[in-house]
């Protein structure tokens, strides 16, 4: 499962050949929720509130770099890392 991104104690996680719709992982700590590439919603899990915010902040800012990821690890190629928040 690659790493593509680690920020505030926030890991950003995305597994190959994972099942649609496509999305990422979030982890912090002891909580972990899957978020939509489409739109930048939890699909499933939880974030605390903070946790939550600071990952659709830089949903945001790296979106088209997400749908590559997605494209590569779909295909089992190692996505290329994604800039943290910072």
């Amino acid at each position: 499962m690659p790493e593509l991104s680690r920020f505030f104690g926030i890991v950003i996680l995305m597994y190959f050949r994972d099942h649609p719709p496509p999305h990422f992982h979030a982890r912090y700590g002891e909580y972990e929720a899957k978020f939509s590439i489409e739109d930048g919603t939890i699909l499933e899990g939880r974030l605390p509130k903070r946790a939550a915010s600071l990952v659709s902040e830089w949903y945001s800012l790296h979106v088209s770099e997400l749908w590559a990821a997605w494209n590569a690890a779909a295909v089992r190629q190692t996505p290329s890392k994604i800039n943290p928040l910072e």
